[in-house]
């Protein structure tokens, strides 16, 4: 048996999907529903049982089943980076995940869990994963979240005891799929579709740092089903533990996203950025931490056995928006 946690949520959610594709049902589900629309994401899915996050350590420590455990896929956390309770995040991203890793310890088990690009902050000492623990270290988040998350990295590499095979992902910017539920945490693929099918027009913030024009900031985004392959790869076979980035490994502008979105939803090229792009002034706020520039190393996905085509930006989006978010039915 598989358990997924966070199996509600876009990357658990899209994780379930691609172990049913396999032929694989054999799961079980853990996480929190609450008021969210997040039980739709796994409403055509098929798997042996659900449990709430609460009761599932209990459970865990406990109960003969969990003796069939094979695996944990751990994407269950809180993910929004705006999220000021210190404390709160400290016990859903460090302490619970803890747990789990010496649960899977004490049974030799496979153990898979989300880290974070945040983890890098400002990205001033660059975005590689090839690297010592004393240089994961040495990496300043930029807020509480990356921090809670760059705890547990730092607290698993001086562990005597670990899970059987182990991986930390450090995933950059998401997108597809099952976001729907995230409000103003989905995707900037998502909020361009529904700008421009509202209004013919997508806004993207100006630039007010040399270098960079109008939409220029540039990020690694990363289609949902090209991270869920990876997953399915470090469920099924062997390579060294450790941190991984997944990226691209090809920083791309918000300019060119939002483009390739029109692009896709109006199922035409010949758009010009002058007809359907508005570039509005960045909040003051704003403009002192934003990031302009992200883009995964990818040297050590590289060094396994994993090689499967990723999609470019243009095949992703062209994927998400015509095959989910232009049908009645969005949903993986």
């Amino acid at each position: 048996m598989i358990v997924v946690t966070g199996a509600a949520g876009m990357i658990g959610s899209a994780v379930v999907w691609k172990l049913n594709e396999m032929g694989i049902n054999d799961i079980l589900l853990v996480d929190k529903l609450r008021n969210e629309d997040k039980w739709l994401n796994i409403r055509k899915r098929d798997y042996r049982d659900w449990m709430d996050r609460d009761v599932f350590l209990d459970w865990l420590f406990q109960e003969a089943e969990a003796n069939e455990i094979t695996a944990i896929v751990h994407m269950g956390a809180c993910s929004a980076t705006t999220e000021t309770d210190g404390d709160y995040l400290m016990s859903n991203n460090y302490a619970y995940t803890k747990a789990l890793w010496e649960y899977c310890s004490q049974r030799n088990i496979r153990f898979i869990y989300a880290s974070s690009a945040a983890t890098y902050g400002a990205g001033e000492q660059g975005y590689h994963d090839m690297v010592s623990p004393e240089e994961l270290k040495a990496l300043k988040p930029l807020n509480k979240y990356g921090y809670s998350k760059k705890r547990f990295d730092d607290w698993a590499f001086k562990q005597k005891s670990h899970p059987s095979i182990w991986a930390g992902l450090k995933f950059f910017n998401v997108y597809g799929p099952q976001e729907y539920h995230k409000g103003r945490m989905a995707s900037m693929v998502f909020h361009s579709f529904r700008q421009y099918k509202e209004t013919g027009k997508v806004k993207l913030f100006q630039s007010h740092k040399e270098g960079y024009e109008d939409g220029g900031q540039l990020r690694d985004f990363v289609y949902v089903k090209d991270v869920v392959d990876i997953i399915y790869y470090m469920l099924t076979q062997n390579f060294e533990s450790g941190i991984y980035n997944i990226g691209t490994g090809q920083a791309r502008s918000f300019l060119d996203l939002a483009m390739a979105t029109i692009k896709a939803a109006a199922g035409r090229e010949d758009i010009q950025v002058s007809d359907v792009i508005e570039f509005i002034p960045m909040p003051e706020d704003l403009r002192g931490k934003y990031q302009y520039f992200t883009q995964a190393q990818m040297e050590k996905l590289g060094n396994t056995t994993y090689h499967l085509h990723m999609h470019s930006l243009e095949e992703g989006v062209k994927d998400y928006v015509q095959n989910y978010l232009s049908q009645e039915d969005a949903y993986l």
